[in-house]
C-alpha cells in the first residue's frame, strides 16, 4: 500500500514537471520550408499562403524554380511552377499541405512529392478565378531513382 502511494506521488510529480517544461517551451515551432518560384506567379503565391495557413514557415526565393528543380534532383517530367525543400524532401508543384505533413510524419526513403502540371482545384489553383472547377489529380511519391507511386488522390 505504501509503495503504491509513493509511486503515485512520483508519477504526479513527474507529470507536473513535464507539464511545466512543455509550457516553458511555448507553442510548437512552424516547419521551415524554402520555396523557389517566379516573383510574378499568382498561383505560386496562393500556394505559399496555403502552406502558411497550415503552419509552415515559408522562405521565398523569387528567382524561378528550374535550376532548383534540377539541383535538387526532381525529374523535369514532373515539373510544375514552383519547387520547395522541407526537411530534406523536395516538393514539386501544388502539393496540399496535408500531404506534406503526412510525408514528414511517415519519413519514407524518397526524394519527395510532386504534382506535375497545374491541376485546377489543387492548392493555389483553387481561387475565384477558377469558378469552383476541380480536376482530379494525384500526388506522387518520387523515389530517389525517379520512379513514382501514388501517394494520395484528390478531387
Amino acid at each position: 500500500m505504501k509503495t503504491a502511494r509513493t509511486r503515485r506521488r512520483l508519477l504526479l510529480a513527474l507529470g507536473l514537471a513535464a507539464t511545466g517544461l512543455l509550457q516553458a517551451q511555448g507553442p510548437a515551432r512552424s516547419q521551415a520550408i524554402t520555396v523557389w518560384k517566379d516573383a510574378a506567379c499568382g498561383c505560386c503565391q496562393a500556394w505559399v499562403k496555403h502552406l502558411e495557413a497550415h503552419g509552415f514557415a515559408v522562405e521565398l526565393r523569387d528567382i524561378g524554380n528550374s535550376q532548383a528543380r534540377t539541383r535538387l534532383g526532381m525529374p523535369q517530367a514532373l515539373g510544375s511552377c514552383h519547387t520547395a525543400l522541407v526537411a530534406g524532401y523536395v516538393i514539386e508543384g501544388h502539393v496540399p499541405a496535408g500531404d506534406i505533413q503526412r510525408l514528414l510524419r511517415q519519413r519514407p526513403l524518397a526524394l519527395g512529392l510532386a504534382v506535375p502540371g497545374m491541376p485546377i482545384g489543387s492548392p493555389g489553383m483553387d481561387g475565384p478565378a477558377y469558378g469552383g472547377r476541380r480536376e482530379a489529380y494525384e500526388v506522387l511519391l518520387v523515389h530517389r531513382d525517379g520512379r513514382t507511386q501514388t501517394f494520395s488522390r484528390h478531387g
